[in-house]
This record gives C-alpha cells, structure tokens and sequence, in this order.
C-alpha cells in the first residue's frame, strides 16, 4: 500500500543538490532497498553512513558509527546523552556535506538524513539538545519516503533480537517487548520530525522488488 502526504513546505534549499528521504524504523527494509537502487543503475546519488555507501575517502564516519553503536551505547552509565549526540552530529554532517558539495544538478536518495539519528538520541536521553535546532536548518528534502512496518515483522527480520544493536530497544537486553515498544516510540519521534514535509508512505505487504520499484516511481516523478 502506498499512501502520500504533502504539506507546505519552504522552497528548496539554494547550494543542495535536489533530495528525498528514505526513512523507516529498525529492520523496514532500507538497506535492502537502497542496494537495489544503487545495482539498477539508477541516476540518484545515494548518500548513506553504512559501510557500503561510504569510500575508502570517507571510513573514519563508518568506524565512528560502529563505535558509538558498539562502546557509548553499549556502557551504561559512562557516556551521556550529550556525549551520544556529540558522536553521532559526525554522520550528520557527514550527509549534509555530501548533499551540499556534490553535483547540484544530481538528485540525491538520503538513508534517514538526521530524523532518525534526532529520534534515536532524543529516547536515549538527549530531549531538547541545542544542536537539534542546527540540525533542523539543514536542506530540506523534496519528499520523504517512509517505510512502514509492523515491530512484529521487524522482530522476525531482526532474527528474534539476535541482531539488534544497543539502540535499536529498551532494557537491558534484547526482548520483544523491549524492541516493540521502542520501535513504535521511535516511529513517533520520527513523524513528529517529518510532519511538515511531503510524505509518501509504503507498507510492508510487498516484497523487496515490488517496494523498490515503488520507490523508483515516486523518485522518478519527484525528480522530473
């Protein structure tokens, strides 16, 4: 099912390559869909903090991120939410530079700009952090595109919790319980971000292929 939202937004940002959001909670599909972009010779840049977007130019923002996932995240009570922040502002400056310095007549496809990266450090403890108002005056995307799944299903594709990370559920360790409420507190942080920009909402009842090429229409129309 897809369904589309649009609001008034402000005109595009002058300096920013043309962009849409691909954005979701943990486990609805992003990386997969962002593969099968990246191999049908699409003419989007993609623009993501995963290992697999980054070049060899740009490894410390990967190393960063697997830090802050596997050390601040991972020691209770030593880093704060500040401190998670801080760390994590490297990746979101990180996409804004690629957005601000690539081509400017090549749109971009964003992994999650920083909606998700806010929501994640906002239910760590970091509420009304000075920096998020920064963050806000960023480029703004054309359109979101949001991947819609249930924490059920995202608790099949995650394994069961054996492949979450620390900031993917609440607790001490991964349970279901945990991870859905999390999940569903995340989606909200996220809307509440995204709620005055265009919106195109995909569900989860396709699979990879039929999703990406549902994606690729709404991309393709956006950007003509």
């Amino acid at each position: 099912m897809v369904s589309v939202r649009s609001r008034a937004t402000r005109p595009h940002d002058a300096g920013a390559a043309p962009f849409c959001v691909l954005l979701g909670p943990d486990h609805a599909g992003k990386s997969t869909v962002m593969e099968r972009l990246r191999g049908s010779g699409a003419p989007w840049r993609l623009l993501s903090v995963d290992d697999r977007f980054l070049g060899p130019e740009h490894a410390l923002i990967g190393r960063l991120r697997r830090e802050v996932v596997g050390e601040v995240t991972g020691a209770d009570g030593v880093w704060s939410p500040d401190f998670l922040t801080t760390m994590v502002q490297t990746a979101v400056v990180h996409l804004r530079d690629q957005l601000l310095h690539g081509d400017p007549s090549r749109p971009a496809v964003v992994d999650s700009y920083y909606y998700k990266l806010l929501a994640k450090c906002r239910l760590a403890g970091a509420l009304d952090h000075p920096m998020f108002d920064w963050w806000r005056s960023f480029p703004r995307p054309r359109r979101v595109i949001y991947l819609d799944v249930r924490p059920e299903s995202a608790w099949q594709r995650c394994g069961h919790g054996r492949n979450l990370n620390a900031l993917e559920y609440y607790g001490e360790r991964p349970e279901r319980d945990g991870f859905e409420l999390y999940q569903r507190d995340l989606a909200k942080t996220m809307w509440d971000e995204i709620r005055d920009l265009p919106v195109t909402v995909i569900g989860e009842e396709h699979g990879p292929a039929r999703t990406t090429e549902e994606i690729r229409k709404v991309l393709t129309d956006e950007f003509d």
